[in-house]
């Protein structure tokens, strides 16, 4: 029977004090802030996140998830573990565990429920002021918590999570890790010294990986990813001290360091990494960046971006001695991640530049007497010559144009036009296998055909150039964003998968998929914007 209180696991000392790498501080702050109680739990992964953060206040080395969770069940005797939630939108938890009513891990924990709860559109939200006084989120201090903004900052990175809660209407953190489907071995026969059993373990553990990873996202953690990604891998600088801790380490007994990099050659396991990691950065992208036209707080926009550029080096530090196989896996899909978060963030930024200029009435004004200056029959001559556009395509895409820019439409209303524009012309192309060739093709065409106005407007020396060479940027990059979007639905994979399929054939990496042809156009956005 498990009792209230976390007496009897304090009196059970000698059961965890051996545990490999467990300091006194690690587990006197279980003792702190956790206690066992009937029908309760906690997410294992989200237990794991608040372990991280205390590593990272007390600047320890912090295990990996299994060794953590060989700590708890000595700390905590008789617990069991469930796996909790409807199919799709399950956790493993810790059954019988709670956090104590006086620990501050609670308002950590309520800033996740809010986060998963928000409902609210954002004109409903009241914008937040900066807060000059920094609250902490863990065990720790707020005078070494504003230590640790300033380090970062230092560093390039700025550590926002102690504000989570500030952010939270911007994120969607409703969104649960997809289920992740069995290895399909294809018929392929275990590489020597492989049993099933190290298959099945390797899922398991890069599922609870995975978990771990959204969890920190979702808190806003962004540095702790590197953490998770070197004790997924086993990184260590020294590989003597690696074997001599192998013994103690939990994950080493689950799966021997041995075996992983056997598996990470082995070619059902890479294609199934993948489509786990193509799968978990498309949720992540979701979360942290719902909607990419409603404006984003500038300080949160800046550690997306942040983390985006430091994302590969992470990675390829992290993963230094394993297979290359598995490396270029890994770093293809990050990167495909990390362009993806780079263009949503300057796709936004423009999209609040032209918001200002779409609601002054004024600038519209001029926009529409310069447009009527221009010779659209000049432009369609030339536009049909190369890129053979249809005439009474371009009429009604110019008289529509004409007709949303007089009735001064709001961005969304814009954004409605440009994402009916590309249905319209794609309709004939619906369910054909010559769907990604035709969306592609009509990007080149928008693309053309918009720089042509541009170029009149240019050559006239218009008074609205600029607001006209705004306007044009924004909607061309959220016609590139929708094409990505309608290519990837149409090859039923991710936009996430479908970048880094181009990446991947781009730079050679792509050893498992050597007969698919280029899905999309790829480029990163060479938007004006602070890196």
């Amino acid at each position: 029977m498990l009792g209230s209180s976390s007496g009897g696991a304090a009196g059970n000392s000698q059961n965890y004090s051996h545990t490999a790498r467990a300091s006194p501080a690690t587990v006197q702050w279980l003792l702190d802030n956790y206690e066992t109680a009937e029908g309760v739990s906690l997410p294992r992964s989200t237990l794991y996140c608040h372990y991280l953060l205390h590593c990272q206040e007390q600047k320890l080395e912090p295990v990996n998830a299994a060794s953590f969770g060989k700590l708890i069940r000595s700390v905590f005797m008789g617990l069991r573990t469930r796996r909790l939630g409807t199919r799709g939108n399950s956790k493993y938890h810790y059954y019988g565990l709670r956090i104590k009513a006086g620990s501050s891990l609670l308002r950590l924990m309520e800033d996740q429920q809010h986060l998963a709860m928000r409902q609210q559109p954002f004109s409903q939200k009241q914008r937040l002021k900066p807060v000059h006084k920094v609250e902490g989120m863990t065990n720790g201090t707020a005078s070494g918590a504003g230590q640790q903004q300033q380090q970062q900052q230092g560093s390039g990175h700025v550590d926002i999570s102690t504000q989570v809660q500030q952010y939270q209407q911007f994120l969607d953190a409703s969104r649960a890790l997809p289920e992740f489907p069995d290895i399909d071995l294809q018929g392929k026969s275990l590489p020597e010294g492989i049993e099933l059993e190290h298959i099945k373990s390797f899922q398991l553990l890069y599922r609870e990986h995975c978990e771990a990873i959204l969890d920190v996202m979702v808190n806003l953690q962004f540095t702790l990813v590197e953490t998770l990604w070197k004790t997924f891998w086993r990184f260590s600088q020294s590989q003597a001290g690696d074997a001599a801790l192998a013994v103690h380490d939990e994950s080493e007994k689950r799966l021997p360091k041995s075996c992983l990099v056997l598996l990470c050659k082995y070619e059902p396991v890479l294609r199934w990494s993948r489509d786990c990691d193509n799968s978990l950065y498309q949720g992540l992208v979701e979360i942290l960046i719902p909607d990419v036209l409603r404006p984003i707080p500038s300080a949160l926009t800046q550690a997306i971006r942040n983390f985006a550029k430091s994302l590969e080096s992470w990675l390829t530090n992290a993963m230094m001695n394993i297979p290359e196989e598995m490396v270029r896996i890994k770093v293809t899909s990050a990167n495909a991640f990390a362009q993806t978060l780079r263009r949503y963030t300057s796709l936004n930024h423009l999209a609040q530049a032209a918001r200002a200029v779409l609601q002054n009435t004024a600038q519209i004004n001029q926009m529409l007497s310069d447009l009527n200056r221009v010779d659209f029959a000049n432009v369609q001559e030339q536009a049909s010559w190369v890129c053979r556009c249809e005439d009474r395509v371009v009429q009604r895409l110019e008289q529509d144009f004409k007709l949303t820019l007089q009735q001064q439409n709001s961005l969304e209303q814009w954004a409605a036009w440009l994402d009916g524009v590309v249905s319209q012309v794609l309709k004939p192309y619906q369910h054909s296998p010559a769907f990604p060739k035709a969306a592609k093709l009509f990007l080149l065409k928008w693309s053309f055909y918009s720089s042509m106005v541009i170029r009149d407007l240019t050559l006239r020396s218009a008074a609205s150039f600029g607001s006209f060479h705004l306007i044009r940027l924004l909607y061309d990059e959220y016609m590139y964003y929708l094409i990505e979007h309608r290519v990837a639905q149409a090859k039923g994979e991710t936009p996430i998968a479908v970048m880094g399929e181009f990446a991947s054939l781009g730079r050679g990496l792509n050893q498992l998929d050597p007969d698919k042809g280029t899905s999309i156009l790829y480029r990163d956005c060479t938007i004006s914007q602070t890196n």
